[in-house]
């Protein structure tokens, strides 16, 4: 996005939580710990950010370039905690739509997520609904990425390997507006590798991988004010290609300040998918 623009949008001033850099690398349990261990080694602070309203500008963004976009795309779906109808009626949504936007010539949705905050409550990764995450990161890394299609599409892996794929996960409110916990989004042209940390995830039967993020003061935070039910935003969290284009686009919960005290607590459900393109 043009500086200018950028600069030029609406904004609130909200604490982010960042990681604090370390010397080994960081590791979070992703099950109930033995008694006296710690569900992470990570250890974060929060720096106190401008993030600015895209709204006025969210036809210019890009996956490709900025690594996210807001997109108008209604559901035929008319209770997101009905799994069933998840699972067929909605993932097939968004398998066209993400066709029809990337040009993807196959798309797999592999794992959804609903979020609802609940004041005061922790959050496990065995527990459904889950809190929003109030921690910079990104989902995916380098390594984690193409694990994930090995996982997931086993021998039919080594094939699609070969050619660009990228993560990209769908996140959509339940009940809006959003004004409590919404989502901060940095472009991804401000983050730079280094400002990357991989992060273990320890599960009982495999380890998993994401990034936490150090502070950078050249972040360019966004988010879109007050998304609704018909409203989604499409976040890249990998991209095998290295050709310049959006790779990695950290993302977190905050609190917005300017949060009505009557706001509904946020309700939110969020796909991942891969796709595979045929370059």
């Amino acid at each position: 996005m043009d500086a200018s623009a950028f600069g030029r949008l609406p904004h609130v001033e909200a604490p982010l939580s960042y990681i604090v850099p370390m010397s080994g690398k960081p590791r979070s349990l992703e099950y109930e710990p033995p008694p006296g261990v710690a569900h992470t080694t990570a250890v974060h602070r929060d720096y106190t950010v401008t993030i600015r309203d895209v709204r006025p500008a969210a036809s210019a963004l890009s996956l490709e370039r900025e690594g996210f976009q807001l997109v108008s795309a209604a559901t035929g779906v008319s209770d997101l905690y009905d799994q069933e109808a998840v699972r067929t009626r909605y993932y097939a949504e968004t398998i066209s739509l993400l066709e029809e936007l990337t040009g993807a010539s196959r798309v797999v949705v592999f794992d959804h997520t609903i979020r609802r905050r609940v004041p005061g409550a922790a959050d496990r990764s065995t527990w459904s609904p889950r809190q929003p995450v109030l921690r910079v990161h990104n989902d995916y890394t380098v390594k984690s990425g193409p694990q994930r299609v090995r996982d997931l599409l086993g021998d039919q892996a080594i094939d699609l390997l070969r050619r660009r794929f990228s993560v990209v996960n769908v996140w959509r409110p339940i009940r809006g507006p959003i004004q409590d916990a919404p989502l901060a989004i940095a472009d991804a042209e401000s983050v730079d590798a280094e400002d990357l940390v991989a992060t273990d995830l320890l599960y009982p039967d495999r380890t998993g991988e994401i990034y936490y993020v150090k502070f950078n003061a050249s972040h360019r935070w966004l988010y879109a004010s007050a998304m609704r039910e018909h409203e989604v935003m499409l976040i890249k969290c990998f991209d095998s290609a290295v050709d310049g284009r959006a790779r990695f686009v950290p993302h977190t919960a905050f609190v917005d300040p300017t949060t009505p005290a009557d706001a509904l607590p946020r309700q939110s459900i969020e796909l991942r998918t891969l796709l595979f393109y045929d370059e």
